[in-house]
């Protein structure tokens, strides 16, 4: 059994020592705090001039598809290219007619470009048996060219569940009295297979504004009347937008960790 000294007194509370320890880790608490502060305000105006687009996903999971050409290929194919995708309906081609624009444009401006591919992601592809068929025929009505433009389709669940999922778009393509409800949203995939958005720094401080390309609610901004503070409209000024993020990826390297 342990034994104690018999010369063992009660400790003496210094409420003097105690307060200045007190005061003293108060003071190095409230001086780290505000080293962390100032160094989070120095990276995010560091962040806001930089400008560089946003990472919000990745698409390493490779999804088989059908092509215009009958060729049925993965997503893997495309690893080292930049790339911009997008949802359509065979049957209602109406519902994204900004974006098909867009991709019609972004064509003719990367025609000579063979590390730039578009893809278009058929949502209704019908009778699996037609499939490539009708990927021919819209290919053909759009001037969506290979190498450069797929038209691509697959089994609709797997597809819709990919585009909501995968791509981040806002939600799964759906049906309501007969008429497809999609997000018509254009998806940006730098080489790296990583999902970019567009980040534009704020010229008076604070956060930047990180957005993704939705043509149709740019179009609804311009109906509105919504200024852009430039002389381009909403839907020019997103396209411009777009055109800057694309040259920015081309040029990043390759194996760059994303920001």
């Amino acid at each position: 059994m342990a034994t104690h000294p018999v010369n063992l007194e009660p400790a003496i509370r210094d409420e003097k020592k105690l307060r200045r320890t007190a005061f003293i880790l108060l003071f190095f608490a409230v001086v780290g705090g505000i080293m962390i502060f100032t160094a989070y305000e120095r990276f995010a105006r560091n962040a806001n001039l930089d400008g560089r687009p946003s990472y919000v996903g990745e698409l390493r999971y490779n999804l088989p598809v059908l092509r215009q050409d009958g060729v049925r290929i993965g997503f893997e194919e495309l690893q080292g290219k930049v790339w911009i995708l997008h949802s359509i309906s065979a049957s209602q081609p109406d519902s994204c007619h900004l974006a098909v624009r867009v991709m019609q444009e972004l064509s003719k401006k990367y025609s000579d470009n063979p590390n730039v591919v578009l893809i278009s992601m058929v949502i209704d592809p019908g009778d699996p048996e037609l499939a490539a068929e009708k990927l021919k025929a819209e290919s053909a009505r759009l001037g969506a060219k290979l190498p450069q433009w797929w038209m691509v389709t697959t089994e609709p669940k797997v597809l819709h569940k990919y585009l909501k999922d995968k791509c981040k778009l806002g939600m799964l393509p759906h049906l309501e009295q007969d008429k497809w409800i999609y997000d018509t949203s254009l998806v940006l995939v730098d080489r790296n297979l990583k999902l970019r958005k567009a980040v534009v720094p704020q010229q008076r401080g604070g956060p930047p504004y990180v957005t993704g390309f939705d043509f149709t609610q740019a179009a609804s901004w311009d109906a509105k009347g919504i200024k852009t503070g430039t002389e381009r409209s909403n839907v020019r000024e997103m396209q411009k937008l777009l055109d800057d993020t694309i040259e920015f990826l081309l040029h990043e390297n390759i194996n760059q960790p994303s920001s």
